[in-house]
């Protein structure tokens, strides 16, 4: 069957004034005129199109060209671009705007600013989207993921205790204010890690490596940085801690172990003001 809200794989099946048809084994929808490529050749009878399907403003399937940011299923950060009487409207990427209806808001949503928002299908088979992203996703680990997992972050906000993730589109944990070495804001999108288990499910996140791994990595990313700079640096391990996170996004102490372990191994000076790649 053709998926609403969700990219399909159809086949031409005839053309009219207005756009084509393309179908599968069930139905066929139309792909409007203003959607077509250039190229006559893509959408002869029987090739195949990959689409996005949507409903329009009748409720009939339709498809599109066009790439939504998002998909039925899945988190994005999108900007409010207008208000009516029933909810928001964000940019999602197609002609057609997305609506928030208000009960879907978490907080009242503001025209001009971004929000992090999950994409799904009312009761009447319409895309719609919601803040209430709790709702839909898991914010317990049921053997889902294991301890120190590389995993990709999607920040929805602040909270008293730390910052709440999307993680990998499918679950919600927390990165605790303690875990934070380096500024968030909603919308931010970076790789982090499973943290220690909970016993009540909920997910904590860490955005550090394990101390080995992670003195490991900050060492090379050090030394890339005295190649890119002539080999020396006025950051040391009395700089300010600011500077250094400003830089390296760690903390002053992570950084004068990386440097440590560098002047262990020969391949770093100390000089009064400077740090330096040691001469061959």
């Amino acid at each position: 069957m053709i998926s609403i809200g969700s990219r399909n794989t159809l086949t031409v099946t005839s053309h009219t004034d207005f756009g084509i048809y393309l179908g599968d084994e069930t139905e066929n929808i139309l792909l409007p005129e203003k959607y077509l490529p250039d190229d006559q050749s893509l959408y002869e009878i029987g090739k195949e199109m990959d689409v996005f399907v949507y409903l329009d403003s009748e409720d009939r399937p339709v498809a599109t060209t066009e790439e939504p940011y998002a998909e039925v299923g899945e988190c994005a950060f999108l900007q409010v671009v207008g208000k009516t009487t029933f909810g928001s409207f964000v940019d999602w990427g197609l002609s057609k705007d997305l609506l928030v209806p208000f009960k879907e808001q978490r907080v009242p949503m503001h025209e001009g600013r971004s929000y992090v928002v999950y994409i799904y299908l009312d009761k009447s088979n319409r895309i719609a989207a919601t803040t209430q992203i709790s709702r839909h996703l898991k914010e317990e680990n049921e053997g889902d993921f294991e301890f120190r997992q590389e995993v990709d972050l999607l920040i929805t906000g602040k909270t008293d205790l730390g910052y709440k993730a999307v993680i990998n589109g499918t679950h919600l944990g927390l990165i605790h204010q303690n875990e934070v070495v380096r500024p968030i804001r909603a919308g931010d999108q970076f790789k982090g890690y499973i943290g220690e288990f909970r016993d009540d499910g909920r997910i904590n996140l860490t955005l550090q490596k394990l101390a080995h791994e992670m003195r490991e990595e900050l060492s090379d990313k050090i030394l890339a940085f005295l190649h890119e700079n002539g080999g020396i640096t006025t950051l040391t391990d009395k700089s300010p801690p600011g500077e250094i996170n400003a830089i390296f996004h760690v903390s002053k102490s992570n950084y004068k172990k990386a440097l440590g372990k560098l002047f262990k191994e020969g391949k770093i000076t100390f000089h009064e003001k400077t740090v330096r790649l040691k001469q061959d």
